[in-house]
């Protein structure tokens, strides 16, 4: 008993810092690899360097953004910080009839 006793402490920080530090940056990391995996052409975003531009074509690892001024530069896909406006998906249009 006197074992479990001095154990405790420690079992209780480790506790402790899963839930105050190791779980939440498990949970930022996962919602940044789920951004980066969902980025499609003509998205609006910005790279870790604080460059603003749009995804002009995307490979597995890379991207190729174009900045206001028309120039393309290549990126790993890494270098996404976040993504400012998401392209709209092209909404296809039906015909009702009418009577």
């Amino acid at each position: 008993m006197g074992q479990l006793a001095s154990l405790l402490p420690f079992i209780l920080m480790f506790v402790l810092f899963y839930f105050l530090l190791i779980r939440p940056q498990q949970k930022r990391q996962r919602a940044v690899r789920d951004m980066q995996s969902s980025l499609k052409k003509g998205d609006k975003i910005v790279t870790i360097g604080g460059m603003h531009a749009t995804i002009d074509a995307i490979d597995e690892g890379t991207i190729v953004l174009k900045s206001k001024d028309g120039s393309r530069l290549t990126f790993d896909r890494n270098a996404i910080r976040e993504v400012v406006e998401s392209s709209a998906p092209v909404a296809s249009t039906t015909l009702e009839k009418t009577e």
